[in-house]
Parts: structure tokens; C-alpha cells; sequence
């Protein structure tokens, strides 16, 4: 699965399109633990340094399907862009962390 969609951008337009409606703010929203087992795996690799493949992972997932989820969004409100995407998260807990993915969900056309 593509980790992107054509019509998703972080600027504010799209370039060779013409925004024609603006249907506001769209959200993915992920809220993530990690297991016991995942956290024994991290610490044995944090030992040797570098990078933490189990956590980056585990980001990756949790990004990747609450950007699933914003798209999921604007395509409910009859959106077929997303402009001005961005992430956030948020500690909720000790090892509970949202992951929050954003945007202005739009429809556009090609310019021309």
C-alpha cells in the first residue's frame, strides 16, 4: 500500500489544480500502546545504539493508518484532496501515545 495519496500535499495548493470547495478541517486519529513484548525488544536493541526498528515501526504503523483515516474523512465529506496535512502526537499515558493526522479536505480539478 502506498504510504501517500496523488492529492495530498503539506503546502496550501496544488499545483496544475483549482480548488473549488473548501469542506474545512479532516482528522485521522490513532491511539497507539506498546506491548510488553515490543518495549523487551526496544530496550535489547537500545543496548547496541542506533535505530530502534521495533518503534520506528511502530510509528510508521500509526501514522500510516491515521493518514488512512483523514482520507477515509474527506472522502465521507465528498473531498478529493487533502492540502495543509500534518502530524501531531500526544503522550495520553505511559506508553499510550494518539497519533493525529490533519488537514483541509478540498475538491479540485485540474486547471486548464
Amino acid at each position: 500500500m502506498s504510504n501517500t495519496h496523488a492529492l495530498t500535499t503539506t503546502g496550501f495548493d496544488l499545483p496544475g489544480y483549482r480548488i473549488l470547495k473548501s469542506f474545512g478541517v479532516v482528522r485521522g486519529i490513532i491511539v497507539r500502546s506498546r506491548s510488553i513484548v515490543g518495549n523487551f525488544g526496544a530496550r535489547i536493541q537500545s543496548i547496541f545504539g542506533g535505530n530502534i526498528s521495533i518503534y520506528t515501526t511502530l510509528c510508521e504503523q500509526a501514522r500510516q493508518e491515521a493518514f488512512q483515516l483523514m482520507l477515509a474523512h474527506a472522502g465521507e465529506l465528498g473531498a478529493n484532496a487533502v492540502i495543509g496535512v500534518r502530524y501531531d502526537a500526544t503522550e495520553i499515558d505511559a506508553g499510550i501515545t494518539e497519533v493525529l493526522c490533519y488537514g483541509t479536505a478540498v475538491f479540485v480539478e485540474t486547471a486548464g
